[in-house]
């Protein structure tokens, strides 16, 4: 499969790297990238040569989440129309075929993964990156979670209770804003914390440091913690995020965003944010 929106290499041995690459677009998660996103990981999963699998993003950050309106994401809205009649039950199946089976199913990998965040990871890409079993944050990194500005009440995979605990993601959604990577360390939502200057070669020794291992017992090893938090519930928990956030679309479908109520567009909501709270909106920081 030849990729518009990817990069797929072998930087090292038994290392695949799969870099979302619409750097123009702060790498926003079109249909084609899920699509291409799926081909290269399966197909790096497959390949016995690949132990380890980083995740990252060209440009200027890791990913600015969803595509919600760029000339591409016009297209493919085109070419994948809503049917007549189709409801909330066609767009709840499309969203799970589109998000939900795919980080379920990368969140399972066989293989270890490693997460290469730099500058912004919002919404959608805290949702890729929370796929990973490990994430090495450079320390221009922020993680913004606004699905409550959008109202949407989540995205639609959010293990983020799980990695920071239950206040600080109440912080984080109620909010609508952004965790420095400091702060994502100290809650546990990153393994490290690097200069962005040394963020690949760091990223690169971690998995080089991990593939010297058996496959069969990293597989091993990451079923036996993966099952721990589905003991713990999470499974659950990431379906029941998933539903709400239908419900969230269903309510808007019915009644309009609060804030187009009010007569605001997203981005001026956002602009309100930073004019009141500063750059960036509301931070949370060490």
């Amino acid at each position: 499969m030849e990729y518009a929106t990817i990069l797929y290499s072998k930087p090292i041995e038994h290392v695949a790297k799969i870099s979302m690459n619409r750097p123009r677009y702060r790498n926003a998660q079109s249909r084609k990238m899920t699509e291409e996103l799926l081909d290269a990981f399966e197909r790096a999963e497959k390949d016995d040569e690949v132990r380890v699998i980083i995740l990252a993003g060209e440009g200027p950050c890791f990913s600015a989440g969803h595509d919600l309106g760029s000339p591409d994401r016009k297209e493919e809205e085109e070419n994948y129309p809503t049917p007549p009649r189709g409801g909330a039950a066609w767009r709840m199946k499309r969203e799970e075929d589109i998000y939900f089976d795919p980080c379920m199913k990368w969140r399972d990998l066989p293989k270890p993964t490693i997460a290469q965040v730099h500058g912004y990871c919002i919404m959608g890409g805290i949702m890729l990156a929370g796929c990973c079993d490990i994430i090495i944050a450079a320390d221009d990194a922020l993680f913004g979670e606004h699905s409550v500005a959008m109202n949407a009440g989540s995205v639609q995979w959010l293990p983020l209770v799980w990695d920071i605990g239950a206040r600080m993601t109440k912080e984080l959604l109620f909010t609508a804003g952004y965790m420095d990577a400091g702060t994502a360390w100290r809650l546990g939502l990153v393994n490290r914390v690097v200069p962005r200057e040394r963020l690949e070669e760091e990223t690169l020794n971690l998995a080089r440091a991990i593939a010297l291992h058996d496959p069969f017992y990293l597989k091993l090893a990451k079923k036996l913690v993966n099952g721990h938090l589905d003991l713990m519930g999470q499974r659950q928990g990431l379906e029941q995020c998933f539903h709400l956030q239908h419900l969230a679309k269903a309510h808007n479908a019915e009644v309009g965003p609060l804030i187009e109520q009010e007569g605001k567009s997203v981005k001026e909501y956002v602009r309100e944010m930073e004019t009141k709270f500063g750059s960036g909106s509301w931070r949370i920081t060490s």
